[in-house]
């Protein structure tokens, strides 16, 4: 029986799987047209199953010899009198197993001395014995830096350049994590130049893998349905993918926490939307290697400086730099839509919950630190009692917390979603919008089907309360509630507390808006 894959590349014998080929297209021009190019997505968004996929078809069609290798193996190895070699070695490995002729001959009496240009001569020699034109899908090519892929583009560069004088590699893909300008930044400074013979300059293009869409994700779960009878609730299909936004390896790993831990594989019950909620909650809390992958890249600093603008609501500075598209590329954050914010909901959750994560196991070992039935009357969330409480903590610990943020400019924000993810764990929930350019930071605490809405913001001005105040009107409307809580953070060192610490109620068309200044 298939199940849902969460680890390494997909083959539809054993998995449930959406042919990646659907998911990007104009690979097979390209390859006709005699390129090199690039292809980049985030981790486990299915490359290496393309690329395996792509490799038989192109292998099938007759017209080419074409070769899978990946070059994960020359990670870390700087220097290319060590690291061109690996690679020679890693493609004569994988030619020897593969069907292609003459595979075994690949390289049997290279000359490593010469590793500026071994790569390139064993290739052309290579090429001359075949009969029909070679392709190679070059994974994990992001892998290499600094002396090593330099050599190693040049090298190719040279043979693409010279392929009217002599038999080269037909077509090229360099596949990894990262766009190719990503290359460029980690082997030179900005101020630096590699010249006019830039080895970057062969390639034409560069393509990135889709996310699945609703009817692919309805499609790859009605696989499960057909081969065992077990139906996914169409509410459970629009859940998974509103919170995936149908990042690949999320939408199995949901369906199989569901399906293997949930019902133990029981079929004879649906996949309901509670059951996928339930699944997400602990992916989120659990942290499996996707995830903390992703998040460990949270700590660099070229992460921080766009990853911190977007939970502020304020502008990315510079979204054509490679910081930018090094975030982009990592999959950590979308701009579709023309909003730059986490790629998707569960992002969101895990990136707030990992930068707020000391402050929350402080508290927790903090004996004066109340949980949510202090803050209880008449059944709802005492959120005047609680912004209270939060405005005393802020007084006292704010000087102390702040510094010890990597995340300096959006410490006041994190500090207030770890108080209130401490209050509400394992009795309520809070979803967090976050979008760069918005100038605040949206978070609505769930609680017994009451919504809590409450706007951040940090006081930029004399219209820092009247804009916050229209935009916490904006914000209750979406959730039909009454009542908004705006919390506005004013970083004037010189500014005493007695002035910056007030909680005001603004009542503005039947509704009521409690300003709270911190």
């Amino acid at each position: 029986m298939r199940y849902f894959n969460i680890a390494g590349p997909c083959n539809k014998a054993e998995h449930y799987m959406i042919e990646a080929s659907s998911r990007l297209h104009g690979v097979e021009r390209l390859i006709e047209m005699k390129q090199y190019f690039v292809i980049h997505a985030a981790r486990q968004s299915g490359k290496t199953t393309y690329l395996r996929d792509l490799e038989q078809r192109l292998n099938a069609s007759g017209k080419y010899y074409a070769l899978y290798c990946s070059l994960e193996m020359a990670q870390g190895i700087a220097d290319p009198e060590t690291g061109i070699p690996e690679i020679v070695r890693k493609i004569q490995n994988v030619l020897r197993l593969s069907e292609i002729p003459n595979g075994a001959e690949f390289a049997r009496e290279a000359s490593y001395e010469n590793f500026t240009g071994v790569l390139n001569t064993e290739l052309v020699l290579f090429c001359k014995r075949l009969d029909k034109p070679l392709v190679i899908l070059f994974d994990e090519a992001d892998c290499l830096s600094e002396g090593t892929l330099i050599t190693f583009l040049r090298q190719l560069r040279d043979g693409y350049n010279s392929r009217s004088s002599y038999p080269f590699v037909h077509s090229i893909a360099l596949v990894g994590m990262r766009n190719i300008r990503d290359f460029k930044a980690r082997v030179r400074p900005e101020s630096e130049t590699l010249g006019s013979a830039s080895p970057f300059n062969i390639v034409t293009e560069s393509l990135t893998l889709k996310n699945f869409t609703t009817d692919e994700i309805r499609a790859l779960y009605k696989q499960h349905t057909d081969e065992t009878g077990q139906v996914f609730e169409e509410s459970a299909v629009e859940l998974v993918y509103e919170q995936t936004c149908g990042q690949p390896w999320l939408v199995n790993a949901i369906a199989r926490e569901v399906i293997e831990k949930q019902l133990g594989d029981d079929y004879t019950r649906p996949v309901t939307s509670e059951m996928a909620e339930k699944a997400i909650q602990t992916i989120i809390l659990r942290r499996d290697t996707h995830i903390d992958s992703l998040l460990e890249r949270l700590k660099e600093e070229r992460v921080r400086k766009v990853i911190e603008p977007i939970i502020m609501g304020e502008y990315v500075a510079d979204r054509l730099s490679d910081d930018f598209q090094y975030v982009k590329d990592l999959g950590l954050i979308s701009d579709s839509d023309r909003q730059l914010k986490p790629a998707n909901p569960i992002y969101a959750e895990v990136i707030a919950r990992t930068l707020t994560y000391n402050v929350q196991e402080t508290l927790a070992e903090d004996d004066d630190v109340h949980q949510l039935p202090r803050y209880m009357k008449n059944g709802r969330i005492d959120m005047d009692y609680l912004m209270r409480d939060f405005q005393q903590f802020w007084r006292e610990n704010s000087d102390i917390w702040v510094k010890r943020f990597d995340y300096n400019e959006a410490a006041p924000h994190l500090i207030l979603m770890a108080f209130l993810q401490r209050v509400i764990n394992g009795g309520g929930q809070i979803l967090r919008e976050m979008a760069a350019g918005r100038g605040r930071l949206d978070l609505c605490i769930v609680y017994e089907g009451e919504k809590y809405p409450i706007e951040l913001k940090l006081r930029r001005g004399e219209k820092s309360r009247s804009q916050g105040i229209e935009q916490t009107l904006r914000y209750m409307d979406v959730y039909g509630a009454r009542e908004g809580w705006l919390a506005i953070f004013d970083r004037d060192t010189d500014a005493v507390w007695d002035d910056k610490i007030y909680m005001e109620k603004e009542a503005v068309g039947g509704k009521t808006v409690t300003v709270i200044g911190l």
